[in-house]
């Protein structure tokens, strides 16, 4: 590329939201480090930091991506005031599709870790250190531990050619976990970015205010404006509504899921198409469904549910509110018993599929969008 570095694109995107609220809730003389793979070339960067969630300023003291200081109106440390997220300065640095980008930020002070994400997959893990070294090539094996909490870091944007553009696939633990890398490894060198949007526990219509369950996150409402903020963005994957289903159980076993949650199916549709489907059409976005995979074995399954999911499913895929329909259920399900997991693609829970089965998930979405 010589002369189409000329529009922003997000090439690396998370979602923040509220994260396990555990003994220790605060940090300090910390590094985070964060390897992110770039999905196609380009000569600027700008990373978008956020504390949503949090409820105090946060102070990051230095951030580096490689060995070059990230800067916010020209200052290397930046104070991310509660409910807010803040974009730095564009910073030269020439990438290629496939090269590996470190980011590292250093925690000086005592640091309110509300803001954050927990995600999985071949491309998603970072690690952390005790102690300064947000600047050295190497972190210390002896202060050091991996994570797959990612913290502050949401969305990296960079300066490409006008062909390329961002895929954003949104939902709950399903994305969170694996199949948007697969997809990410298997769209590299397309000019196609997938972003990820998905925590863990998040239903559409409802969120837990308890800090046994906040880290289930955001309702939809709340999460989808903020989370859409994708630079260069064309699609929007939407696999979500399977904790609206499954979660509630009455408060006879659980004060905090009351069988008042359990929506209809009605109020799912109504749902997904006001708080996504129309919001996103007006960002301009092609709209994806993806249907809800088996759950039968899983400890709340009983046939009310997995009629509500059935008949979510055919809606999903039939519907004329989206563009298409990625039909993730009949690409891990049992031919014979479609209620349940294809053999070799359950987890073990009968909820998550394996490592395997996200990657059957990347494969349709491919097949089906590409």
């Amino acid at each position: 590329m010589t002369d189409n570095h000329n529009k922003w694109v997000a090439c690396w995107g998370n979602a923040t939201s509220i994260t396990d609220r555990r003994e220790a809730r605060y940090a300090k003389d910390l590094t985070l480090r964060y390897p992110i793979q770039m999905p196609f070339d380009g000569s600027q960067l700008r990373f978008r930091f956020s504390n949503l969630t949090g409820t105090e300023p946060v102070t990051l003291t230095k951030v580096f991506v490689n060995h070059t200081p990230i800067t916010f109106d020209g200052e290397q440390s930046v104070s991310l005031m509660p409910g807010t997220e803040t974009q730095s300065d564009a910073i030269t640095l020439a990438v290629k599709s496939g090269d590996m980008i470190t980011v590292s930020l250093y925690l000086a002070d005592y640091t309110q870790m509300n803001s954050g994400t927990l995600i999985t997959g071949p491309l998603s893990h970072g690690y952390y250190a005790y102690g300064d070294y947000a600047e050295q090539d190497e972190l210390p094996l002896d202060l050091s531990r991996r994570t797959n909490w990612f913290y502050f870091l949401n969305t990296i944007d960079v300066l490409t050619s006008d062909r390329c553009r961002a895929v954003v696939c949104y939902g709950d633990s399903i994305t969170a976990q694996s199949w948007p890398d697969y997809l990410a490894q298997k769209l590299l060198g397309t000019e196609v970015a997938v972003i990820r949007r998905a925590v863990s526990g998040t239903r559409i219509l409802r969120q837990y205010d308890c800090i046994t369950y906040q880290a289930y996150g955001l309702k939809g409402a709340t999460r989808f404006p903020i989370e859409m903020r994708v630079s260069g963005a064309t699609d929007v994957i939407i696999q979500h509504g399977i904790n609206d289903i499954i979660h509630p159980v009455g408060t006879d076993v659980n004060p905090f899921r009351p069988w008042s949650d359990l929506p209809t199916v009605e109020e799912l549709m109504c749902g997904v198409e006001d708080i996504y489907v129309k919001p996103a059409k007006a960002m301009g976005l092609r709209v994806w469904s993806g249907t809800l995979l088996p759950i039968e074995g899983w400890r709340t399954y009983n046939d009310q549910r997995e009629q509500m999911r059935q008949q979510f499913n055919e809606w999903l895929r039939t519907s004329s509110i989206f563009y298409g329909c990625v039909d993730f259920d009949a690409a891990v399900r049992d031919a014979a018993n479609p209620k349940a997991f294809a053999a070799g693609f359950d987890s073990g829970d009968h909820l998550h599929p394996s490592e395997p089965a996200y990657e059957a998930m990347a494969s349709a979405a491919i097949a089906r969008m590409f």
